[in-house]
C-alpha cells in the first residue's frame, strides 16, 4: 500500500468501539491492545514515528509487534466497523513492514519459513507427513522448542495419506443437462490433506449440471505469504495463478478454501499498483466464486437423498468476514432432506487455526479452541460442517477424547451425499 492509503485506511477508524466484542483476542485478555481499534492506534504511531516496530520495545506486551502477531487476521472486526475500515489491508502492509525490519530469533525465522516452504509446496508437505509418520504425527520434543511450540505439538496427520492427497481426473462431466463449465482451483494444502473434499466438490457441481475441469501444475495462490507479511512473495505467485487461468473460458473458476478464495478475490487490491498486472487481477478476482457461493448464484437442483441427522455449521473466518459469504452454505444445507440445522452459539467466531496462527501462538490459538469446541458439541449436533482446510483440522485436534464425538466435514462433503454421490 503506498503511505497516501495507510493513512486514508488509519483515518477512517473513527474509534466507535463497534469491533471490540467482535474481535476474538480482545473477548479473551480484555486488553485494549488486543483489539482492532487498539492495533489501529499502533499502527498510526508506528506511521507517525511515535512508537518503534522493531527492538526490545516493540517485542514485549504493548510493543507494536507483540500485538499485531497475536492478531488472528480473522477480519470479524471489518464486518461490525460501520466506517470500513481496511483492517486486513493494513494488518497486511504491517505485517509486511515488520517482516522486513524484525530481527527474529533463529528458532522464530526456522518455524515462519518452514512452515511456508511446507504449506505452499504439496510435494514437500507430503513428504514431511510421510516422515511425521514415524513419530506418529508428533514433532520431536526437541525440534519443537526450538522453534518455540508446545512440546505436544503434532502434525495434522491423515489414517490414509494417499486417500486423503489422491489426484483428481482432469474433467468430470456434468450429469443431465448440462448448465456451463468451471474450473476447481486445487490448492496447497487442500491437495495433500482433502483430496476427498475435492472430489466431493466435482461430484456437487456435475450434479447440478456443470463441467467441472481441474488442471494439472497448478501453483500457489500467494494467502499464506500475504498473510504473514510475505506481500512480494504472494504477488509473484499471484501473477503465475493469473496467467494460468486469464485466458480460459470457464465460467467461474471455483474454491472450496475460504481462505484461498478471500485472497484470490482480493488479487485487484494486491496488484493495484502494478500497472502491467491490475486490470489483469481485477478481472481474475471477478471469476473467482465459493462453491455455495456460485450453487446459490446457478441455483441449485433439488437434493434427492434423506439424510436424518443432527447438524450443525462453523463460519470459517475468511468465508463470512472475508468474502461476506454466510447464508449460502446454511441454505444449501438446510435444503437436504431430513436434516435438522442447529445454529451455534458463536459460530463467526474464529476457532483458532487462521491459517498458521495455531503454530505461532498456540496458547491463544489453544484458548479459542476450546470455546469453539465448547459451543459446538452444545449444539448436540452429530455433524459439524465448516468451508476451509485449517478450521477442519483444528476443530477436529480439539474434540475431547473418551466420547463419540461428532464428525467434522466440509459441506460439500454432506451435499454431494443429498445428491446421491
Amino acid at each position: 500500500m503506498k503511505e497516501v492509503d495507510v493513512e486514508k485506511g488509519l483515518l477512517s477508524c473513527v474509534h466507535c468501539g463497534f469491533c471490540l466484542d467482535a474481535c476474538p483476542t480482545y473477548r479473551a485478555t480484555g486488553d485494549e491492545a488486543d483489539s482492532p481499534r487498539g492495533r489501529l492506534v499502533l499502527m498510526r504511531n508506528v506511521l507517525e514515528g511515535k512508537l518503534p516496530m522493531v527492538g526490545e520495545e516493540a517485542s514485549q506486551p504493548g510493543g507494536v509487534g507483540y500485538h499485531l502477531d497475536r492478531c488472528l487476521g480473522c477480519r470479524a472486526c471489518e464486518t461490525a466497523c460501520p466506517s470500513g475500515v481496511p483492517y486486513g489491508h493494513l494488518l497486511e502492509h504491517f505485517r509486511d513492514v515488520q517482516e522486513h525490519q524484525v530481527a527474529r530469533t533463529t528458532g522464530e525465522r526456522v518455524l515462519r519459513e518452514g512452515l511456508l516452504m511446507l504449506l505452499t509446496d504439496p510435494k514437500k508437505m507430503k513428504l514431511a507427513l510421510k516422515a511425521g509418520r514415524l513419530t506418529g504425527g508428533k514433532i520431536p520434543a526437541f525440534a519443537a522448542k526450538f522453534v518455540g511450540l508446545p512440546t505436544n505439538t503434532e502434525l495434522p496427520l491423515p489414517a490414509d495419506l494417499e486417500k486423503a492427497s489422491a489426484p483428481l481426473p482432469e474433467l468430470i462431466r456434468a450429469k443431465g443437462e448440462k448448465r456451463g463449465k468451471v474450473a476447481l482451483l486445487t490448492g496447497c494444502v487442500m491437495s495433500v490433506l482433502y483430496s476427498p473434499v475435492h472430489k466431493a466438490t466435482t461430484q456437487l457441481l456435475a450434479a447440478n449440471g456443470l463441467d467441472v475441469h481441474v488442471p494439472k501444475n497448478q501453483t500457489c495462490c500467494g494467502a499464506l505469504h500475504g498473510h504473514q507479511g510475505k506481500l512480494e512473495g504472494a504477488k509473484e505467485l499471484a501473477k503465475s495463478l493469473i496467467a494460468q487461468f486469464e485466458n480460459t473460458s470457464y465460467d467461474a473458476l471455483i474454491l472450496n478454501s475460504a481462505g484461498c478464495g478471500s485472497f484470490l478475490k482480493d488479487y485487484g487490491h494486491l496488484l493495484k499498483d502494478d500497472l502491467e498486472w491490475a486490470g489483469r487481477a481485477a478481472a481474475f478476482s471477478a471469476r473467482i466464486k465459493d462453491v455455495t457461493e456460485y450453487l446459490m448464484e446457478i441455483g441449485p437442483r433439488p437434493m434427492t437423498r434423506w439424510i436424518p441427522m443432527k447438524i450443525t455449521y462453523h463460519d470459517a473466518c475468511h468465508l463470512r468476514h472475508g468474502q461476506k459469504i454466510a447464508d449460502a452454505p446454511r441454505q444449501l444445507l438446510k435444503q437436504i432432506p431430513g436434516v435438522e440445522y442447529i445454529e451455534c452459539v458463536d459460530a463467526d467466531q474464529c476457532c483458532g487455526s487462521a491459517g498458521v496462527y495455531n503454530y505461532l501462538q498456540p496458547a491463544m490459538a489453544g484458548e479459542l479452541q476450546q470455546k469453539k469446541v465448547t459451543n459446538l458439541l452444545a449444539t448436540g449436533a452429530e455433524l459439524i460442517l465448516t468451508g476451509n482446510p485449517g478450521c477442519l483440522a483444528w476443530i477436529e485436534q480439539g474434540l475431547p477424547e473418551g466420547i463419540t464425538p461428532p464428525k467434522v466435514q466440509h459441506p460439500v462433503e454432506l451435499l454431494a451425499r443429498a445428491y446421491g454421490d
